[in-house]
């Protein structure tokens, strides 16, 4: 690490710490109950106001160039905790890696991939002096097409999303990081999401979403039960409300379902300002209140209002011993208490630059330092999962990978680097994005700054260069949408055209249309070039109406892939690396066809109450709404994906019971850990099946396997098949695989709404296994 000249020696001693903590291997964590043992230890030996401090953001804590800090408590040798965004990488820091969004690792269908990411996406956290990651993000799902915070989380699917979950807090906390599992629960649009107020004064409250406590159970708490069972350390609850109260002070989701029937451990985090009340927020459930004092707002309700609470017996002693010892388990459990790097201070001069501009006052509080670059060899697995994250979904006679082709054009004004520098800063209700520049991540608190960035531009024309060949260009997408391609000469063999659409927190997208001029950028392309491959940069769901034009001969959909996009797709297109992404959501022909729309009010709301969420559809969103609308069919279904090779399925599945016959309801008597009842969570039958690459080269194939319950003996708004086993596969030219997929008893069950519990319905189960949702190649049927 070099030092610059003139460096303190207080900088010295910061840089030295980084460097031996980043070298040092975190420890293995300790058992939850040992972790619990410390931390009451530790929590006995506080005084009220430190307790308090523990659970209340910025309490009596000096300036931390955090986005959420606990106070230190240093007579105890407790150096306070930073919390920091995003989901995607450091935010508000220089020297970080800009890893993939949640939907592009969702693309994947690859466990190894999901994990690798969470794994460097800790080592930078903790190298960067963060405690805690906000993050992964399995709320919102996606129950809208056009929800802004979609890219941020593993899809709509829960099983895909609860495996995604799973191994980015394996991934993470492996790096010594605490994950925060959010937005807990229901939070699936950003319209409205928080309240508001009238000129009047009056308050209109924000939006209710109303789930019925099957389609909770079996939706929208499935990846979080996962998170749970993983050993997250914190989730954090949403901005909005759940059957009419704020899911910060709702008992129900956070104190009945999450502390005592998922048994979580841990803490539970408000979202920033996400807070109404002081006792009634504190005795539902939520354990940390954050930013605390440090609010914008200036309004908070933990701090020294929990103290006359507590004073006034409001809330007890014993509540908030149980708040402080939660907050502080994870602690000890991930070894933070031992050698961890103080927070980077170039992050708080950079927030300051972000937030004010350059000249603030608050400048002189937060002096420019060099920033720490904790970025390493991380270029590298952001290629690769950037590239196994894009999904082929057309192409016609081998338009690809590329092969012999010299004469190139890149159309778009997704292909080159932004014009408006290393970060797109604005979000809420004139976010756009930027007009001209490569989108591959997103906006608001989950976005991260470049420290570099390879455009598609950059890397074609690098690879082209390579092979001799000539690159032209266009970048101006109302130029392309009116045909004026006067600069192009000779049409090229290949037209690469770029599109692209923005999505961000604090505003919902305004329809799922690609932006500017995209359709019309297609048209006009493909009536000059027949030969014109379009790539799209995406936050998930986004219609192509142009998709079946004969001259669009092939079509990527690379999602938001990180840093290394143009990297990850030329690999894909030159065929270094195969396309071996499949979808994580549906797309269907029309924005009607998705499902339900996002609730929207026409102005002046004068109803305090008026926003709410009927979630009437239940369970069928996405894939399963196309399934129980028979005759409404997508244009690229859940799981769909090509690739350059192809792969043919035995018909014969084998479905084994591990143990004998299944009893409908799990075994109590086992007792519960985190996530559930420890029955839930055993593998109670193993299916194969046989896989061959048939085609010419090598590849991956992802078999999926769906289960469909027997319709007889499991209550009414049962979805026809879902997703319960996934596995991607590489296989050599003619090579055959046995691929085996273990089944939990939560995976073959329901939930019971009248009992409370799950249960294995009586009757035939359908097993079948296929490369997508429409495209099944197996089945059996076995009664258990």
């Amino acid at each position: 690490m070099r030092f610059p000249k003139g460096g303190s020696l207080i900088l010295f001693a910061t840089a030295l710490q980084y460097i031996l903590a980043v070298d040092a291997i975190p420890r293995p964590p300790l058992s939850w109950a040992e972790a619990s043992e410390k931390a009451s230890t530790f929590v006995s030996q506080l005084t009220t106001v430190e307790k308090v401090g523990l659970v209340t953001g910025a309490y009596g804590s000096g300036l931390l160039p955090c986005v959420g800090t606990i106070a230190p408590i240093e007579r105890l040798g407790f150096d306070g905790l930073c919390l920091s965004d995003g989901p995607a990488g450091v935010a508000r820091s220089d020297g970080v890696s800009v890893f993939a969004s949640g939907i592009t690792v969702a693309a994947t269908w690859d466990r190894r991939l999901m994990y690798e990411r969470g794994l460097a996406l800790g080592q930078e956290f903790r190298a960067k002096g963060s405690h805690v990651l906000l993050g992964p993000s399995a709320g919102p799902m996606g129950r809208h097409a056009r929800g802004g915070r979609n890219w941020e989380g593993f899809g709509p699917d829960p099983y895909l999303a609860g495996v995604a979950m799973s191994e980015s807090v394996s991934g993470i906390q492996a790096a010594g990081v605490q994950t925060v599992s959010k937005h807990y629960i229901g939070n699936e649009q950003e319209t409205q999401r928080v309240n508001s107020t009238r000129d009047d004064g009056t308050i209109i409250e924000a939006i209710s979403a109303n789930i019925d406590d099957r389609t909770l159970h079996e939706l929208y708490l499935w990846p979080f039960a996962n998170a749970v069972h993983a050993g997250t350390s914190s989730v954090m609850c949403g901005y909005n409300r759940v059957n009419g109260s704020y899911s910060c002070a709702n008992s129900e989701i956070l104190r009945k379902v999450l502390k005592e029937e998922l048994a979580f451990p841990g803490y539970i985090v408000s979202d920033w300002d996400a807070t109404h009340s002081t006792e009634d927020t504190a005795n539902a459930g939520l354990d940390m209140e954050m930013p605390g004092n440090s609010t914008v707002s200036g309004t908070y309700y933990f701090g020294d209002s929990l103290i006359q609470a507590i004073n006034a017996g409001r809330v007890s002693m014993v509540r908030l011993d149980d708040m402080a010892r939660r907050v502080m388990v994870p602690y000890f459990r991930l070894g933070q208490d031992v050698g961890f790097p103080t927070p980077d201070p170039s992050s708080g001069a950079l927030l300051v630059t972000y937030t004010y501009g350059r000249g603030s006052p608050l400048s002189s509080l937060y002096p420019e330092v060099p920033a720490r670059d904790v970025r390493g060899n991380h270029a590298r697995g952001i290629r690769e999962l950037g590239a196994a994250g894009t999904v082929l979904l057309k192409n016609v006679n081998g338009a690809l990978p590329l092969t012999n082709e010299t004469s190139f054009a890149v159309f778009g004004n997704d292909a080159p680097d932004p014009t408006l520098g290393s970060v797109y800063l604005v979000y809420g209700d004139d976010a756009v994005g930027n007009e001209m520049g490569t989108l591959d991540i997103g906006g608001g608190s989950g976005t991260v700054r470049h420290t570099n960035l390879v455009s598609p531009l950059e890397a074609i024309r690098k690879k082209v260069t390579s092979i001799g060949g000539r690159l032209q260009w266009l970048f101006d997408n109302k130029e392309i949408a009116d045909g004026r391609f006067r600069s192009i000469y000779p049409v090229p063999q290949v037209c690469l055209l770029f599109l692209k659409a923005f999505a961000t927190e604090g505003i919902d997208r305004a329809d799922i249309d690609f932006q500017w001029n995209a359709t019309m950028a297609v048209e006009s392309t493909a009536e000059l070039c027949p030969n014109t491959i379009v790539v799209t940069h995406s936050p998930g769901v986004a219609l192509m109406p142009w998709a079946e034009n004969e001259n669009v001969t092939a079509i990527l959909a690379a999602h938001y892939p990180g840093e290394e996009t143009g990297n990850s797709l030329a690999d894909v297109l030159w065929g270094v690396v195969e396309p071996s992404g499949r979808l994580p959501y549906t797309i269907p022909r029309a924005a009607s066809h998705y499902g339900p729309p996002l609730v929207e009010l026409p102005e002046p709301v004068t109803d305090p109450n008026a926003w709410q969420a009927d979630f009437v559809e239940g369970q069928m969103i996405d894939y399963r709404h196309f399934d129980a609308n028979v005759g409404l069919e997508p244009l690229y279904e859940f799981g769909f994906g090509l690739s350059y090779t192809s792969f043919e399925m035995g018909q014969a599945l084998h479905v084994e019971l591990v143990g004998g016959p299944l009893e409908p309801v799990a075994d109590h008597s086992k007792g519960t850990a985190p996530g559930g009842l420890i029955d839930l969570w055993s593998t109670v039958a193993v299916v194969t099946v046989n896989v061959t690459n048939s085609g010419h080269r090598k590849g991956s194939a992802v078999l999926q396997l769906y289960i469909s319950l027997p319709e007889d003996t499991t209550p009414a708004g049962t979805p026809v098949k879902v997703l319960r086993g996934f596995e991607k596969v590489v296989l050599k030219v003619d090579e055959t695989r046995k691929v085996k997929f273990k089944l939990l008893r939560r995976d073959l069950s329901y939930w019971d709404v009248v009992n409370k519990q799950w249960i294995i319905p009586k009757g035939p189960i359908r097993f079948m296994a296929g490369f997508s949702s429409r495209d099944i190649r197996a089945s059996s049927e076995l009664t258990v």
